[in-house]
């Protein structure tokens, strides 16, 4: 508490008091202090620290002012948001003097004046913005009060450095309404959350089934192209070796003799079919010329004779 008075001067949480002292002609003054000086009741001069000189019984120390930074606690306040909800806040403000002479005679208790300037600002400030944004614009608030508090205090000789908001009390309804709507963010944020894995593990197993059928698609037609070049190359090496075989029937028949070559593979190919419809019990064949039976008779001995001939040329060739 700055009392300017003659007696002592009170700042920060421990208690310092500053007795002015006597003036004996010679004085030293304390590093970051400053000694108001009187003379014959009149301000007359501010001691610097180090080594002063002054007229005893004539000049008097009436002020001792600290130019260090100090603390003041503002206590809990009312103050009434845009929303018209009732606030309990607190703070710390931190302040120096700049002009000991102002400090001394520009206001007669600069604690007081700066707590009640403090708490009104901070009230004027609280009733500009919702509750939802007290909290967000803390800084904001502690700039715009520091702000105030310089302009109204300069007169004072005393210059704000900081203001910070230090508790914030909300009624019990309303932090409870709060709570509740915290809890309710919270859930649907973990409901959302839970949603978007749900939709991700849909999507991982939409993509592994149709990059299984997609590969298995592939694996069939690799297989279909497979199995069907397969049958092309089968189909051609038959058509190669039925086209070897007409050839060498070609130059066969063509050779001495072909003709006979071919009637007996015919005559046996015709023997061979009646053997096998003659096993059926039930089945009766008749040659397409069956009134023509020597005709047939003379076929089958030409026939003979062409494999007798084979077999002596066979075995003359051994």
């Amino acid at each position: 508490m700055l009392f300017n008075g003659r007696f002592l001067l009170q700042f920060t949480a421990a208690v310092r008091t500053y007795k002015t002292p006597i003036n004996t002609g010679i004085l030293f003054v304390p590093e970051r202090q400053a000694w108001v000086v009187e003379r014959l009741g009149k301000f007359y001069q501010v001691l610097k620290p180090g080594l002063n000189f002054c007229i005893p019984l004539v000049d008097r120390i009436a002020y001792v002012q600290s130019l260090k930074e100090i603390a003041i606690d503002i206590p809990d306040q009312a103050a009434i948001t845009a929303d018209n909800v009732v606030l309990q806040l607190n703070g710390v403000l931190f302040l120096r003097v700049v002009d000991p002479y102002k400090a001394s005679y520009g206001v007669e208790d600069a604690e007081f004046a700066i707590t009640q300037l403090a708490q009104t600002t901070m009230r004027s400030e609280i009733g500009k913005i919702d509750l939802d944004n007290v909290f967000k614009e803390r800084e904001t608030l502690n700039h715009s009060i520091v702000q105030s508090i310089c302009k109204a205090a300069e007169p004072w000789g005393i210059e704000c450095m900081r203001y910070e908001i230090r508790d914030i009390h909300l009624p019990s309804k309303i932090k409870d309404a709060m709570q509740m709507q915290v809890e309710a963010d919270r859930k649907k944020r973990a409901a959302i959350l839970e949603s978007e894995g749900q939709r991700d593990a849909e999507i991982n197993r939409a993509e592994g089934i149709k990059r299984s059928q997609v590969l298995s698609s592939e694996g069939r037609r690799t297989e279909t192209v497979n199995h069907a070049a397969g049958e092309a190359e089968a189909i051609l090496r038959l058509a190669e070796s039925r086209a070897m075989a007409v050839r060498k029937l070609a130059d066969a028949i063509t050779s001495n003799r072909g003709e006979d070559a071919v009637q007996m593979a015919i005559a046996e190919r015709y023997i061979d079919a009646f053997a096998k419809l003659a096993k059926s019990s039930n089945t009766m064949l008749l040659p397409s010329q069956a009134g023509d039976i020597s005709s047939m008779v003379a076929q089958v001995c030409q026939s003979l004779q062409f494999l007798l001939f084979l077999l002596q040329s066979k075995s003359l060739d051994q």
